[in-house]
């Protein structure tokens, strides 16, 4: 039910964690400073750095291992660009929180243990990534009708990005671009702009759209996949230029 983009963070509470996962290890690697960020509760990512900072020099003196079996892996940061950055298995993370004292030590321990066990029941049965899905949004008061066509419509959003992702669309800047486009022509404003209108900040726009707002997005990119799948588009330029040719073919159905 998630995208490749919507994989890259989860949300503990109200915090945005980045994450990787590594097929062929298959385990996840979390952000260290957003972990630690849920821990020291600051709203200073800059203090939370200095924090890591000090807490490797110490732990490298104490001969400690974590701090070596980090990886830098470039995760995305708010300006939309991927940045190298510590990351850690969850195993690692659990012996670093032991070293932060926090009264969200637990909470986050048994957080980590969820997700790395969620990813596993995915791989061996899809199928409960979609009852979770649907569990959420249920709970969240949505119409059957309503869940309906969220599911219907991410089916939707996962053949358009399988195709960008076959036909050398690869970086998450990109795929960002292409869908605030897409995003644009029906409704008239950005991704960004729509979130803002919402008060939406972490969370996902598609989750808090109306049936409407749900079936026009499914249309705009169902028939964007339909064009760049007959033209054979390739690489970023040519499914950019798929929107304006998108748009000419709806505007001339309707002039018929």
């Amino acid at each position: 039910m998630t995208t490749d983009i919507e994989r890259t963070i989860a949300v503990f509470e109200e915090y945005k964690i980045r994450r990787h996962y590594d097929e062929e290890k298959e385990i996840w690697f979390f952000s260290v400073i957003d972990i630690l960020h849920v821990l020291l509760q600051n709203s200073d990512y800059q203090i939370t750095r200095k924090y890591w900072n000090k807490l490797k020099s110490r732990l490298k003196k104490e001969g400690s291992q974590s701090v070596t079996n980090c990886h830098q892996l470039k995760l995305p940061a708010a300006d939309g660009k991927r940045y190298k950055t510590d990351a850690a298995t969850p195993q690692i993370l659990l012996r670093l929180i032991q070293s932060v004292p926090s009264p969200k030590a637990e909470s986050i321990k048994l957080w980590l243990a969820k997700v790395g066990y969620e990813r596993m029941q995915d791989m061996a049965d899809p199928a409960k990534s979609l009852d979770r899905a649907r569990e959420y949004w249920q709970q969240h008061g949505r119409s059957e009708k309503w869940i309906q066509q969220r599911m219907t419509g991410q089916e939707t959003r996962n053949k358009l990005t399988d195709y960008w992702k076959e036909h050398d669309i690869k970086n998450e800047e990109e795929y960002a671009i292409l869908t605030s486009i897409i995003h644009k022509e029906w409704s008239g404003i950005t991704v960004k702009q729509h979130k803002k209108i919402k008060s939406l900040k972490s969370q996902n726009l598609r989750d808090h759209m109306s049936e409407a707002e749900l079936i026009f997005t499914a249309l705009a990119e169902l028939s964007t996949r339909q064009i760049a799948e007959s033209t054979r588009s390739t690489g970023f330029n040519e499914n950019k230029n798929v929107e304006k040719r998108r748009r000419y073919c709806t505007k001339s159905s309707i002039r018929a």
